[in-house]
C-alpha cells in the first residue's frame, strides 16, 4: 500500500463516474483509471456508472466513502456533494458551496474580482446583445462560453463582431447563461492543487486557436511542458496565485486552476476545476509525476482526505 497505509481503513469505496453530463465519456475514462489504481493498492473499490437511481444505489451498497470521478453537471457542481452530505457519506474533493461556485465560471470570475484577483474582462450575453458594443468595450478576438460547462464544450473564439451572435447560439445550446470574455494573447498554464499545495506548473501548447475539446482529448499534437519554462520565482508566483484562486472559491482537497499569461507576462485566471481528468495522461497526474508522485500515490492521497471527515 502506498505510504504504508492499511487499505482496510478506507472500507468499501464507491467510485462515481459516467453520469448524465456532456462530459460523460471523459468521466468514464477517469473512473476506470481511479478504480485500477485503487485495486492495485488492495482497496475494496466498486465502480458505479451514475444514473438517476444513484441515491438508492448508494444506500443499498452501504459504502464507507466515495471517490467522485464525475465531470460536469450533476457531479462537479455541488449536486452530488449535497446528496452525499445528506447520506452522511464522506467524499473526495470540495464541498457543496465551492463545487457549485466553481462550476459557474461567471460567478467565479465575479468572486475573484471581489478579492482583487486578476481575470479577463467579461460581459453577459443575451439574444439581443449589441455585438458592436461588446466589441467596442473588449476588442477582438473574444471568447464566448457557457457559464456551466467544462472541457471547453460550447466555447467559440470570435474574430469578427458579426460572429458573436452565432457563437452565442452555439453556447446557449448548453446553458441559459452565456458570457463573452476578453481574449488574452499569450501562454496558457495550469496548476494542480493537491492537499493544500500547488504542484509543478504545466505550460500547454496547441496548434488550435485555443485549448479546446479536441486539443484536450482527441489530437496528439498538444504539447505539455513541465518544467514549464518559467524562472523559479515566476513559477512560484503562479503557484501562489493559483492557491489564492483555489482558496478564494472555498475549494478543498484537490483540483486544478487554469491561467493565461499575456504578452507582458501578466497572469489572468480563467477557471478552477474541482474534478479534473484523472487518466494517466491527464494534467493533474502529469503534475504529480513531475513532483515525484506516482499515479497510484496521487489517487490514494486524494482518497485519504476523506478519512478526516
Amino acid at each position: 500500500m502506498t505510504d504504508s497505509i492499511d487499505p482496510a481503513v478506507f472500507g468499501k469505496v464507491a467510485v462515481l463516474m459516467g453520469g448524465l453530463s456532456a462530459e460523460r465519456d471523459v468521466s468514464l475514462n477517469s473512473g476506470k483509471a481511479v478504480i485500477a489504481a485503487l485495486q492495485r493498492q488492495a482497496v475494496d473499490v466498486h465502480g458505479i456508472d451514475v444514473g438517476e437511481d444513484i441515491l438508492a444505489v448508494l444506500v443499498q451498497g452501504d459504502y464507507d466513502r466515495v471517490f467522485i470521478a464525475l465531470h460536469g453537471r450533476g457531479g462537479e457542481d455541488g449536486t452530488m456533494q449535497g446528496a452525499l452530505e445528506l447520506l452522511g457519506i464522506p467524499y473526495t474533493g470540495s464541498g457543496v458551496m465551492a463545487s457549485a461556485l466553481a462550476m459557474d465560471k461567471l460567478r467565479t470570475k465575479q468572486v475573484w474580482l471581489g478579492q482583487g484577483l486578476p481575470t479577463p474582462g467579461f460581459t453577459v450575453l443575451k439574444a439581443d446583445t449589441d455585438s458592436d458594443a461588446v466589441v467596442q468595450q473588449y476588442g477582438l478576438p473574444l471568447m464566448v462560453k457557457p457559464a456551466h460547462e467544462g472541457s471547453s464544450i460550447g466555447m467559440t473564439k470570435v474574430n469578427q463582431a458579426e460572429q458573436l451572435s452565432a457563437a452565442y447560439q452555439a453556447a446557449v445550446k448548453y446553458d441559459d447563461e452565456v458570457f463573452a470574455e476578453q481574449w488574452i494573447t499569450g501562454l496558457e498554464y495550469t496548476v494542480a492543487v493537491v492537499g493544500g499545495r500547488a504542484l509543478p506548473v504545466i505550460r500547454l501548447e496547441t496548434v488550435h486557436d485555443f485549448y479546446d475539446y479536441d486539443a484536450k482529448y482527441v489530437v496528439d499534437t498538444t504539447g505539455y511542458h513541465v518544467p514549464c519554462g518559467l524562472s523559479s520565482s515566476r513559477e512560484q508566483a503562479l503557484q501562489q496565485l493559483a492557491l489564492a484562486a483555489f482558496n478564494g472559491v472555498g475549494a478543498s482537497g484537490w483540483g486544478r486552476v487554469d491561467l493565461l499569461c499575456d504578452s507582458a507576462g501578466e497572469p489572468h485566471l480563467i477557471e478552477v476545476n474541482m474534478v479534473p481528468g484523472l487518466t494517466d495522461h491527464s494534467l493533474v497526474p502529469m503534475a504529480a509525476k513531475a513532483a515525484g508522485m506516482t499515479f497510484d500515490a496521487l489517487i490514494v492521497e486524494i482518497l485519504q482526505e476523506t478519512l478526516s471527515e
